[in-house]
């Protein structure tokens, strides 16, 4: 068989491993494997009718080519957030400009899908399954294809680890490792000036990485997407913190997609192919609030790329080649449709359609005290290991 391979959306420490062993296991098994670059926009953007266009968007693998890419971070196919089925005037590729063209269908007067060119870019290049690696907005348009008929099995990852269906997405493991390991370090800064610092992490829907990073870390208080904030009473816990701090000060993590009470989220820049604007900057608004509240000095910093940045961690490692093989022996068995999971701690596949089926969320009630503004672990009696 010829598998083809791509990682869309936000990199993660895990994707190079997790293609190293696809390809590892695939020729193994006496598959072809083919990666298409940045994503889906490589199917977009290939020109059958171009040679140079295969050098540019198609890359062959083997094992001699994936041999030392899984001691990096990131994807060294490259990524983006291309939606086929959604695709702008302005992201049309030049030779798919024609307003005739075959290959597309109108969505409305702004929006064209171009799944049909897809696929045939597909057929053209021989490919008899697809392994997209990436979170819920990738894995929705694997989705598209396989309700088109086209063989998919895809493999979750996402630092917010918050696709729904599966316990675990790769990229998670190292984002909470680099956050605690970051905040840590920070507690010498604010506690030397005795300041107030609020540290803006990822999560735009789920504030599950600032519920677990805070919890591990110990902060003071941790602000998350899911439970809007009164800057007033979090002033008032956060002088209480500070002066119950022998070294007079406070650490406050802050998910990007927090806002407070009668708020909105802060989003700016044009919304991609996928509907989201650019996130961050809450962190600072929440800082200037206390600021002008307290009176005190605050320490404003954005963790962002750095918690995504560098080599996976040991269990970023397992899941990334624990997913790959299992991808691939769903392959070989002609299973399709599928996207690889752990779930109870055990791996496992479920049907793609689970992806756009429901959200992943904190389990506030469980997990989170609104009032205090801080994790509050209720239960670990059976918990599974990242407590949601």
């Amino acid at each position: 068989m010829k598998i083809g391979i791509l990682t869309g959306g936000g990199d993660v420490p895990g994707l190079n491993p997790c293609i190293k062993q696809v390809v590892n296991q695939a020729v193994d098994r006496g598959h072809e494997v083919v990666g298409f670059k940045r994503g889906w926009g490589g199917l977009l953007e290939f020109n059958r009718d171009d040679p140079d266009s295969l050098l540019q968007h198609v890359l062959p693998l083997d094992k001699m080519i994936v041999r030392k890419v899984d001691r990096t971070g990131g994807t060294f196919l490259h990524t983006s957030r291309t939606n086929p089925s959604k695709v702008k005037p302005s992201a049309v590729p030049d030779f798919l400009r024609d307003p005739e063209h075959p290959e597309a269908e109108a969505k409305d007067k702004s929006i064209r899908d171009f799944t049909p060119h897809v696929l045939k870019n597909l057929e053209y290049l021989g490919i008899d399954t697809l392994i997209p690696i990436g979170g819920d907005d990738t894995l929705s348009y694997g989705e598209r294809l396989h309700s088109e008929g086209f063989p998919v099995v895809a493999i979750p990852k996402t630092m917010d680890n918050d696709v729904y269906g599966t316990d675990y997405c790769i990229g998670f493991s190292t984002a909470v490792t680099r956050s605690v390991q970051f905040l840590h370090q920070l507690r010498t800064s604010t506690g030397s000036h005795e300041r107030i610092a609020v540290v803006e992490l990822f999560g735009r829907n789920s504030g599950e990485t600032s519920l677990i990073s805070s919890y591990l870390a110990g902060v003071d208080r941790a602000l998350i997407s899911e439970v809007p904030f009164d800057p007033e009473k979090l002033a008032e816990l956060v002088m209480i913190d500070k002066k119950t701090n022998p070294s007079n000060y406070v650490l406050v993590t802050i998910s990007e997609g927090a806002h407070m009470k009668g708020g909105k989220i802060v989003e700016y820049g044009e919304a991609d192919a996928y509907g989201h604007r650019k996130l961050g900057g809450i962190g600072e608004i929440t800082g200037e609030a206390l600021k002008k509240i307290t009176g005190q000095g605050i320490i404003n910093q954005r963790l962002g790329y750095l918690m995504r940045s560098g080599a996976p961690d040991a269990l970023d490692l397992m899941v990334a080649f624990n997913y790959a093989s299992l991808a691939v022996e769903l392959v070989s068995m002609g299973v399709s449709g599928r996207m690889v999971a752990l779930r109870d701690g055990t791996y496992t596949h479920i049907p793609m359609s689970h992806v756009t089926s429901g959200l992943k969320r904190v389990d506030v009630d469980e997990l989170y005290d609104v009032k205090q503004y801080r994790p509050r672990v209720r239960h670990v009696l059976g918990k599974p290991m990242f407590l949601y």
